[in-house]
């Protein structure tokens, strides 16, 4: 990898403007179609004017009123079936997974670990493997759309370091953590003592704040693998460092599995639950990402509410490795606990952000039908906002990125949803109303649909 210049700005320098639908989410079942819509976008990456109901004669009153010369002011135009979205953002993905995808079905959690994702994982020991395949996962990823992704790496510090860099010099937001786990994997895939688990981890957080000082763009986060590949000498470890840097993000998984958490229990008799653990050690708090949380208890539902730790919600994976497990998302909902989605590839057997909100859908069909109509499945609408703003709450970055409110940096996706024989997408029809087209994209849409992809202003789709 070339050397990387740690002064760049992650912005493209230009300022940019559009003119056409813009679709976003307000809040949770809150979607704004916005028609004729004008786009400012500074040289700063941040989005500078949102307004509807703009006819072609105001533009250039308007790009004059934001402080740019009309005439040389570039705008985009986009054409009917055409439109701005915010970036998708995956909660949950573990990189160096990127080449297992697909493989592994049908076998419980902790027997694929130990069968599958430990050996594919050790791979990235070697650093130029490292280079190659998180060149290619954190470029498919932006291919597909997925603006911020939030990443567990292998437990190599070196290798997590890489992920760091290609996140930056590729343009993705990302929170990247190095994968601590010192028990309960083989001898040959684990931290050979809990000083050097801690020792690499504080390597990482160093060499990210040198690489991105500012947070611009990638962020290190603490990420115990799950408790019972952790003693508790290293979740000590790991809290200590948690209070050292208060503004610093933390992953786990969270009851993702029954077979999980019976075994966490033997481990960790001294506590009721997954929430008492992971509190006790300090790793519970707003800043904490919980993936799966498919068998919380009241008291752990009250606990993460109360602390503002948000859930990563991972419909693929949680459906399709031994059992058929069905996260109650509603009821997250209805108590106002952050809530993102996440691909966990490649325990999802997809990257894709499309392709788990559609899972999402059918997965809260089905707790519908558990609870009898008490749990209403999740509208289109809901499922985009955790898709995107949802996503960003989750990890922390809603006051920056999740949707276009002025002054918020400028992730975004341009989508066309009439590609021809280029794409296979529902097509669209002349009666087709903005509603219509966009269900159709969120649908029976891919990554064909999505021509741009900007995070920060800044082009990265290649």
């Amino acid at each position: 990898m070339e050397e990387l210049d740690k002064n760049a700005t992650p912005v493209s320098g230009l300022p940019l403007g559009f003119h056409g639908t813009v679709i976003h989410s307000r809040s949770l079942d809150d979607l704004e179609i916005l028609e004729n819509c004008i786009v400012i976008v500074g040289i700063d990456g941040k989005i500078q004017a949102l307004q509807a109901d703009v006819e072609s004669d105001q533009i250039n009153s308007i790009v004059s009123e934001n402080g740019y010369v009309p005439d040389v002011f570039p705008v985009k135009y986009l054409k009917r079936g055409g439109f701005l979205c915010p970036g998708f953002v995956d909660t949950h993905n573990h990189a160096p997974q990127w080449a297992q995808r697909g493989v592994g079905r049908g076998i419980s959690l902790l027997d694929w670990l130990d069968k599958v994702t430990f050996a594919h994982e050790a791979k990235f020991q070697d650093p130029e493997y490292a280079k190659h395949m998180y060149a290619s996962c954190v470029t498919g990823l932006l291919q597909q759309g997925i603006t911020t992704a939030s990443y567990y790496g292998s437990h190599h510090g070196q290798a997590t370091c890489i992920l760091a860099d290609v996140c930056f010099e590729k343009g993705q937001r990302a929170l990247v953590g190095k994968c601590n786990m010192n028990r309960n994997a083989p001898d040959w895939y684990r931290d050979p003592s809990v000083s050097d688990s801690l020792r690499e981890t504080r390597e990482l957080i160093h060499h990210v704040q040198k690489l991105d000082p500012e947070s611009r763009l990638v962020k290190p986060i603490l990420t115990p693998r799950f408790a019972i590949c952790c003693e508790p000498e290293l979740l000590d470890g790991l809290g200590a460092i948690a209070r050292e840097h208060p503004d610093l993000p933390i992953q786990t998984h969270f009851n993702e599995a029954k077979q999980e958490i019976e075994f966490t229990h033997q481990l960790f008799p001294e506590f009721d639950t997954e929430a008492d653990l992971y509190q006790r050690y300090g790793l519970l708090n707003d800043r904490s990402i919980l993936a799966h949380c498919i068998f919380l208890q009241e008291g752990e539902m009250r606990r993460i509410q109360e602390l503002g730790c948000g859930i990563s919600h991972c419909p693929i994976s949680n459906t399709t490795m031994q059992d058929f497990m069905v996260a109650p998302v509603r009821e997250y909902l209805r108590r106002g606990i952050k809530v993102g989605l996440g691909t966990d590839s490649g325990g999802g057997y997809s990257s894709s952000i499309l392709d788990a909100m559609k899972q999402a859908f059918i997965v809260s069909n089905a707790q519908q039908m558990l609870t009898q109509g008490r749990d209403p499945a999740l509208s289109l609408c809901e499922g985009f906002f955790l898709a995107t703003l949802g996503g960003a709450q989750v990890c922390g970055l809603d006051d920056r990125v999740g949707n276009f409110a002025v002054g918020k940096e400028f992730d975004a996706l341009e989508v066309h949803t009439n590609l021809g024989q280029a794409g296979v997408m529902s097509p669209v029809e002349d009666e087709d109303t903005l509603q219509v087209i966009f269900e159709k994209f969120l649908m029976t849409g891919d990554d064909r649909n999505i021509v741009k992809v900007y995070v920060s202003g800044r082009s990265v789709k290649l």
